[in-house]
């Protein structure tokens, strides 16, 4: 069996453990990670290159502030405030958390935005004794959404803007309108899923409205010295482009500071931390990366491409979708970065060149903005699409409750396509009618 068929065989084998879920998903990732570099389809150094340390250390900081502060009771506090807010109502409470999720997806990134509100929502549903996956999945679906909208949302869009010289009003002004439409056909979608399939009781919204939330605070030194830290962290993560400081360095220092100041045990904390789905992302960035190294993207991609023939219209299109199905089933960002220099030094000069009547501001948009929204909308097809949907497993089964592959794939692939269709309306009528 030569390397190709057989890393091929060691992804799907790794992805159909991981959708039947016959081992820990965890497991699996880690499991498909060793084959690669056993069966030496993948050199060690490469693997080791390949563990993402931005997003690992990013999750570990975040992980260690989200604790600290919740020991200071301020998540009950905001979620009593947010479940008061709308009297008890489950649908009110689930578009409210969806608004919420996406917007601060679109200013932080998604990954964050999760580990902050994933526990709150916890807390909520269970004052109100009602399903927690069902808010978990629309959150995370709001949090891709919203990420796709700045370009500082979701990492592809990061890859892009820098090899693009794109500013981030470029990307606010062209993704932002057709990211609100996707976030308000998915709040309607839901509206129809689980409207009518969570009740909470009179009695029991009453009980909520009658708690006194300041009585959730256990610590308020705690709590503000958690904000402040919090507040530098947000800054750190806004002027990214300006400082260059990696947002895994702006958490994880942060995170080290609240320990200083609060002078928590360490040992204690780190044991908080969910290493669990800290090892999901190092077995699945390693078996990724396999797939790279046989060629496997690249092929698929040049042959997608060739098709098309040259055409503005057909191209982005098909850059739209495909890169929608592969970032739901593959790490976003290596695929982002495979097809950035086949937009930037292959595609954009050749239908520039047999196609000089199309403005060259046209074409770059348009294929630009097609990656973009498929490599960030993609994420909600599966449970792996997106780093931000393992978080929420993560903290679902921290709480004891299961966010499985398929209950989330059954929701999110229907999002997926659903969005698609109005992207591709949307490059449609933006740029070719």
């Amino acid at each position: 069996m030569n390397t190709f068929t057989l890393g091929i065989c060691i992804f799907l084998f790794t992805y159909y453990l991981i959708i039947t879920e016959k081992i820990p998903h965890t497991l699996s990732a880690l499991l498909g990670g060793v084959l690669m570099v056993i069966l030496k389809i993948l050199p060690s150094e490469k693997a080791f290159h390949s563990i993402d340390l931005n997003v690992i250390f990013l999750l570990i900081g975040m992980m260690i502030i989200v604790h600290i502060t919740s020991e200071s009771g301020l998540f009950q506090w905001v979620a009593i405030n947010i479940a008061k807010s709308v009297r008890g109502e489950p649908f009110p409470l689930m578009l409210l958390l969806m608004v919420i999720t996406a917007l601060f997806s679109a200013l932080l990134d998604n990954v964050t935005t999760i580990l902050l509100l994933g526990p709150v929502t916890i807390l909520i549903t269970e004052e109100l004794k009602i399903d927690s996956i069902p808010f978990l999945i629309a959150e995370v679906i709001a949090s891709n959404i919203g990420g796709t909208a700045t370009l500082i949302g979701d990492p592809p869009n990061i890859l892009i803007g820098s090899a693009s010289k794109l500013t981030f009003n470029e990307f606010a002004i062209n993704l932002s309108p057709i990211a609100l439409i996707i976030l308000v056909v998915t709040i309607i979608n839901f509206k129809f899923i689980f409207g009518n399939k969570m009740k909470v009781s009179n009695v029991l919204k009453a009980k909520i409205m009658d708690i006194d939330a300041s009585r959730a605070l256990r610590d308020k030194n705690l709590m503000i010295t958690s904000l402040s830290v919090l507040l530098f962290v947000f800054i750190g993560f806004l002027t990214h482009s300006i400082t260059h400081i990696e947002p895994a360095f702006i958490a994880f220092g942060g995170a080290v500071v609240l320990m200083i100041v609060t002078k928590k045990d360490v040992e204690e904390i780190f044991k908080t931390i969910e290493w669990k789905t800290l090892f999901f992302f190092i077995g699945l960035f390693i078996m990724v990366e396999g797939i790279v190294e046989i060629g496997a993207i690249d092929i698929l991609a040049n042959r997608a491409l060739t098709f098309t023939g040259g055409d503005l219209p057909k191209t982005s299109i098909l850059i739209l979708w495909m890169s929608a199905i592969i970032s739901s089933v593959v790490d976003n960002i290596p695929y982002t970065a495979t097809l950035i220099p086949m937009i930037k030094t292959g595609l954009i000069p050749n239908i520039a060149t047999s196609h000089p009547e199309i403005s060259l501001q046209v074409i770059r948009y348009s294929l630009w903005w097609a990656l973009a929204l498929g490599a960030c909308l993609g994420g909600n097809g599966t449970l792996i699409g997106a780093s931000a949907n393992v978080v929420a497993a993560g903290i679902a089964s921290k709480s004891g409750k299961n966010l499985s592959f398929m209950k989330f794939t059954k929701y999110g692939s229907l999002i997926m396509i659903e969005s698609l269709l109005l992207s591709t309306l949307y490059l449609w009528f933006r740029f070719f009618r």
